[in-house]
Formats: structure tokens, C-alpha cells, sequence
């Protein structure tokens, strides 16, 4: 075949592919107007949104101020409840729960009704606290094992204890919640148990200040397996 019937074959093969993409915009003409319009919308509603969210979150963050001053302080009520001037967490956690410093919050309620002895409400508050950080988390964690360990219910303990341990996976906290979780297991009587916490914390976490005490825990709980 001649470059000429080539070209001619080419641009034939075109304006066919043209025609029938013609034919199909003026055939789906309205439904893709309406998806393109969906579409601008949703894009829309999403920065706004976000927009929102950010301002929501920076009118948190600076609720979060005095409260945590507070806190650091151990005015605890003023820190959950507020001065009548300054938000308390409670109200921040409930006013910006779709934000991250309001999902904060609920760990700082939590923490300071655990310290007033609020032990159900605190663990309501902990569980909602839900963002991804390495050290508040598995705090977060520990914090409901020792609540339900205050409310008597010593094997939701150990299974927070030992969540809180796999969460923070560090020479610091993991050594304290494994060693929480090993009492309580020896004081039910639960020595093997207690026994494979011990060394576990043995093993792992040698320069601890858990693990530099561990052998007496160790020795102790042997004597009633042997």
C-alpha cells in the first residue's frame, strides 16, 4: 500500500473514531453532564469540610491550653470541667469530637477521672480515644487495665495490660504492663503465667528498671511451680 492510501486509511480510521465518540457524547450528553456535576460537588463538600475541620481544630487546640495547664497543675476538676472562662476536656471532647485535639481530649478526661477515682466514666472516655500515637495509646490502654483492676474485674486487666505491652513494644512501657499483668496473675495463683511474663520481661527488657529486679519475681513464683 502506497504512504498515500496510507495516510488517506489513517485519517479515515480518525474521523470514524471521532464520529462514534461524537455520537456517544451527544447520546450520553445529560448523564454525563450529571456526573460531572456530582462530581464537582463532592469535591466541593469534601474541602469544605475540611476547611472546617481544620478551623474546628485549631479553636480546639487553643481550648486545650488552659486545660492542660491544669492538669500539668493536678487541678483536675478544672481541667475536666472548665474554669467558667476556659473549656475542660470533657466539653472539648464533645464539642470537637471530629477533630484530632478533640479526640485527645477524651485521654485527658480519662486520665484525670482514673485519678479521681471515676473509674467506669474514665474507662468510657479511654475508649474513645482512638489516634495512632505511639506512647498515648498504649497508655490509653494501660490506663483501662488499671480501671478495671480497681473495679475488680482482674482479667480484663491482664488483657489490657498485655495489649498495652504489644502496643508500645519499648524497654519502657511494655516492662511496667507485662509486670502489672504478672502480678496479678500470681496473686490468683496463676504462677506459669506469671512465670512467662516474668522471663519474657527477663529476655526482652533486661535494663528495665523491671527487668534489673526481675530474678526475685522470678525465683518466687518458681517455687510454687516446683
Amino acid at each position: 500500500m502506497s504512504k498515500k492510501k496510507e495516510t488517506a486509511k489513517g485519517i479515515e480510521n480518525v474521523e470514524q473514531t471521532l464520529t462514534k465518540t461524537e455520537q456517544f457524547l451527544e447520546q450520553n450528553y445529560k448523564p454525563l453532564l450529571y456526573v460531572l456535576v456530582v462530581a464537582v460537588v463532592l469535591v466541593g463538600i469534601v474541602w469544605l469540610l475540611r476547611m472546617y475541620t481544620h478551623k474546628q481544630n485549631e479553636e480546639a487546640l487553643s481550648q486545650m491550653f488552659m486545660a492542660e495547664q491544669y492538669f500539668g497543675e493536678d487541678s483536675l476538676k478544672l481541667a475536666l470541667y472548665g474554669d467558667g472562662n476556659n473549656l475542660g476536656f470533657i466539653d472539648i471532647a464533645q464539642e470537637y469530637k471530629r477533630t484530632k485535639s478533640g479526640r485527645l481530649a477524651n485521654f485527658y478526661a480519662g486520665a484525670c477521672l482514673m485519678h479521681l477515682g471515676q473509674y467506669e466514666e474514665a474507662v468510657s472516655y479511654l475508649n474513645k480515644y482512638n489516634l495512632d500515637d505511639e506512647v498515648l495509646a498504649p497508655q490509653a490502654k494501660g490506663l483501662i487495665g488499671d480501671a478495671r483492676v480497681e473495679l475488680g474485674n482482674y482479667s480484663a486487666g491482664i488483657k489490657n495490660y498485655l495489649e498495652a505491652a504489644e502496643m508500645a513494644e519499648n524497654s519502657f512501657h511494655s516492662p511496667i504492663y507485662l509486670m502489672k499483668a504478672g502480678m496479678l496473675y500470681e496473686s490468683d495463683g496463676s504462677y506459669a503465667e506469671a512465670l512467662r511474663l516474668y522471663e519474657q520481661i527477663k529476655k526482652k527488657y533486661p535494663e528495665s528498671n523491671e527487668g534489673r529486679s526481675i530474678d526475685k519475681y522470678i525465683a518466687r513464683v518458681k517455687m510454687h511451680i516446683d
